[in-house]
């Protein structure tokens, strides 16, 4: 094992738009440790292990001094750590909280019967491409509609909705490990007031007056500073990794036509091909926040207790000793038992919606629009190194049927 300077690359933006290479070196030593004393974990198996192992906390507070805690509310906030950010029992109680009415077993109907909202938005969006010979996925399609799903999860009315774009661009910055103590990081923190402040005014009308949404549902059974936290990481989580999601899938598509034009024949590729989309291009590259609470062994290395440990979810998708072929974009691909969106007991609390609105979206997408060309290739992507994906994405249209 030895020292280097890799997080310093996988940070630099130099190395966004591709980075897959960085990835396959840092694989060639499956557990790093960097100068600072973080170590970085890229192989599947050891990643997987890791993020099942007990003995490694997403509870920030366990990071030694020094050390950035990406993601976090700042002190002042008084708000809590979402529950992303604690470990069982506490974890687990919250999280089978928020549960309650968002999905099965308690609430199984809940997110399919938003499908009907979320189509129809689908179909507006898509509209405003006719008369066009060019338009930006990201801006025009992308980006707004998992703003509208999580609303719609929420409960904040449809007039509000516009004031959460913003906010959710906003907190994402504050999530990757070099926006600490920097202007992005300064920015969430005053997206997160704003957003806080707002938050008040919604859950407390829940409170006396309730209506759809889970804010409703929840008020009466959380404190309104972990219902607030909630909210945020919603925010956070569910639009920026699905605004990514939706991006990098139409990105590879057009860059791989043969799939494109199999896809557009045979809709019912949509699974395979959206499951094979997150593990070649994760929308979460890499987990930066967790701490060993306990000296830990991991492939012939041991990571002190206390050490920072960031789990490279992207560099373990393209593991060859898991997936054969895996720098491929294969929608073929079988036993595809993908890290994007996590594992264990912090797996994606969002991924039944995000699938939802990756699955209305995409065919939709490719059935309506006939492109004719990338504008820029590779696109310019996001500052963001931890929810990876390009910030436009500039396309020239050939035609859109009705």
């Amino acid at each position: 094992m030895t020292s280097g300077a890799f997080s310093a690359q996988i940070s630099d933006y130099a190395n966004r738009a591709d980075p897959y290479p960085l990835y396959a070196e840092l694989r060639k030593q499956p557990v790093r440790r960097e100068d600072d004393g973080t170590f970085l974990v890229s192989t599947y198996y050891e990643v997987r292990n890791l993020a099942n192992d007990p003995r490694l906390s997403n509870d920030t507070s366990n990071r030694p001094p020094g050390h950035s805690r990406p993601g976090q509310p700042p002190p002042e906030s008084g708000l809590p750590p979402s529950f992303i950010f604690t470990d069982p029992p506490v974890h687990d109680r919250l999280r089978e909280t928020i549960t309650r009415p968002f999905g099965p077993p308690h609430s199984p109907r809940f997110l399919d019967g938003l499908r009907g909202e979320l189509a129809k938005a689908v179909t507006e969006l898509l509209d405003a491409f006719e008369g066009k010979d060019e338009a930006d996925i990201v801006e025009d399609f992308a980006y707004p509609l998992p703003v509208t799903a999580i609303c719609k999860v929420l409960g904040v009315p449809r007039e509000d909705e516009p004031r959460f774009h913003g906010w959710a661009d906003a907190l994402a910055s504050g999530v990757a490990p070099q926006a600490d103590g920097g202007s992005g990081q300064e920015e969430a923190q005053r997206a997160r007031q704003d957003l806080g402040a707002y938050l008040t005014g919604l859950i407390e009308t829940k409170r006396r007056h309730p209506g759809p949404g889970i804010l409703s549902a929840l008020a009466p059974e959380m404190t309104p500073a972990d219902l607030e936290a909630t909210a945020v990481l919603l925010l956070v989580a569910g639009h920026e990794t699905t605004v990514n999601a939706i991006t990098n899938t139409t990105l590879t598509l057009l860059r791989h036509p043969d799939v494109l034009d199999r896809f557009l024949k045979d809709p019912d590729l949509a699974v395979p091909l959206i499951e094979e989309v997150l593990r070649y291009e994760s929308p979460v590259q890499f987990v930066p926040w967790t701490t060993a609470l306990d000296d830990i062994d991991v492939a012939g290395t041991t990571i002190p207790k206390g050490s920072p440990v960031w789990l490279m979810l992207a560099a373990a998708n393209r593991d060859p000793k898991r997936f054969e072929d895996p720098d491929r974009f294969d929608p073929d691909r079988k036993d595809n038992e993908h890290l994007g969106m996590y594992t264990g007991i912090h797996y994606c609390f969002g991924a039944p919606l995000a699938r939802i609105e990756l699955h209305l979206a995409v065919p939709e997408l490719f059935r309506r629009v006939t492109f004719s060309r990338l504008l820029e290739d590779p696109p310019p992507y996001r500052a963001n190194a931890v929810l990876r994906g390009p910030r436009h994405l500039p396309v020239a249209i050939a035609g859109v049927t009705p």
